[in-house]
């Protein structure tokens, strides 16, 4: 196309090429054209079209081994990743967790572990989890760590405490568990159909026939283990059984749920791995589903607060076993001995104590302290009271 511009004397002749537009791949395929004639070198024809030679070998040998579709773009991304989990440790990572759904990294590391299979980092097991679905973002933010105290030796300490209770049929599942403070050993897990006295002592008697007796349990203050006038009368018939068997007891502040700390998270972990996923039909079926379940809370499951160890690794039984026949009663001398009546009461000095019924037919012992007139009341081992025999209104 050829036009002209005159102007002031001048004629000036324009000749217009037309706007030619090439795409990456019409060039590179022009390239590899022009480059494969004989008459042609590769590195005039780098300068023409402003690329280097390493780029225009890349180019040739993509053509030689592919043709032209050898050069499109390839994906940056590395044809091998020398970091990534193994395909077998990833099938193991989700295997764990299936069996186990509420099971986090940490937990899942020491099996890979105990298992001999090298693990990847808590936080590589996390991200498998999540790019599974294995990982339910509002559950996550539920678990907090908690700090507690923890007594030096197995047996120094248990907890006890019903779990609420579960729906069986038309009726209701209790059940009741003991827990080493230590070892966070489960030292039962009972099916119970009542929150009973009678209920919870033979738990209890099959409990330290298998285990031994502990130095002291600690509860909280509902019944069968406290009352309603618990702060003026802390013993019930339960307690005062263990005291007779040389078991020291103690309560847990009123609305202060952690001072049962380790019971109640494994309340928790109960309802999360075994109550919400089983419906309970009876006490036999709940019983064999609790027993199962402990094994593995005992045996299997890694504990965070134990270095990822299991509770059996941490727990031994009690040298203390549990006597089925209790010698009598044995006060030092000195100490005034009183019966305690069907009431509670007991009579001292001419006047009328007041105990918790539950130590109706058993004896105390007045030991007198420093002060006069005030004495401390034993029973068995156990300081129970401190009476001012002055305070104490006359026997009528």
């Amino acid at each position: 196309m050829v036009d002209s511009v005159g102007g002031s004397g001048y004629t000036f002749t324009f000749v217009i090429m037309p706007w030619i537009s090439t795409t990456v791949m019409e060039q590179r395929e022009q390239f590899v054209m022009e480059a494969l004639q004989a008459d042609t070198t590769v590195r005039s024809l780098c300068r023409s079209y402003g690329i280097s030679p390493t780029t225009a070998y890349k180019w040739l040998q993509r053509y030689q081994a592919d043709s032209v579709g050898g050069l499109g773009d390839r994906s940056r991304r590395p044809q091998s990743s020398p970091g990534a989990t193994r395909a077998e440790t990833v099938s193991a990572v989700l295997a764990i967790r299936t069996a186990h759904p509420t099971w986090g990294a940490r937990k899942i590391m020491a099996v890979l572990r105990r298992n001999c299979i090298p693990p990847p980092a808590a936080s590589t097991i996390t991200r498998l989890l999540h790019r599974h679905g294995l990982i339910d973002p509002d559950e996550a933010l539920k678990h907090q760590p908690w700090t507690r105290f923890e007594h030096e030796h197995p047996n120094d300490l248990w907890q006890m405490d019903f779990k609420g209770d579960v729906p069986m049929g038309a009726h209701r599942c209790y059940p009741l568990t003991v827990l080493d403070d230590h070892s966070r050993f489960n030292l039962g897990l009972v099916a119970c159909d009542n929150q009973r006295t009678l209920t919870v002592r033979a738990a209890l008697t099959a409990i330290f026939r298998a285990y031994g007796l502990p130095q002291r349990m600690t509860m909280d203050n509902g019944s069968p283990w406290g009352g309603e006038h618990w702060k003026a009368h802390p013993y019930t018939a339960l307690t005062v059984w263990l005291l007779r068997l040389g078991v020291g007891v103690s309560h847990s502040r009123p609305y202060h749920p952690q001072t049962q700390g380790k019971d109640e998270r494994f309340h928790r972990t109960l309802n999360a791995e075994l109550l919400r996923r089983h419906i309970v039909t009876d006490l036999m079926q709940a019983q064999e589903l609790f027993d199962h379940w402990r094994t593995i809370y005992n045996t299997e499951r890694p504990h965070e607060a134990l270095a990822m160890h299991v509770p059996a690794q941490r727990y031994q039984p009690s040298v203390r076993p549990f006597p089925e026949h209790l010698p009598p009663i044995d006060y030092p001398d000195g100490a005034q001995v009183r019966s305690v009546q069907l009431d509670g009461t007991f009579s001292v000095a001419g006047r009328t104590g007041t105990l918790s019924k539950a130590f109706a037919g058993w004896k105390i012992a007045l030991i007198p302290t420093e002060t006069d007139g005030v004495f401390d009341a034993y029973f068995c081992q156990t300081k129970i009271d401190t009476i001012t025999i002055n305070e104490l209104p006359r026997a009528r």
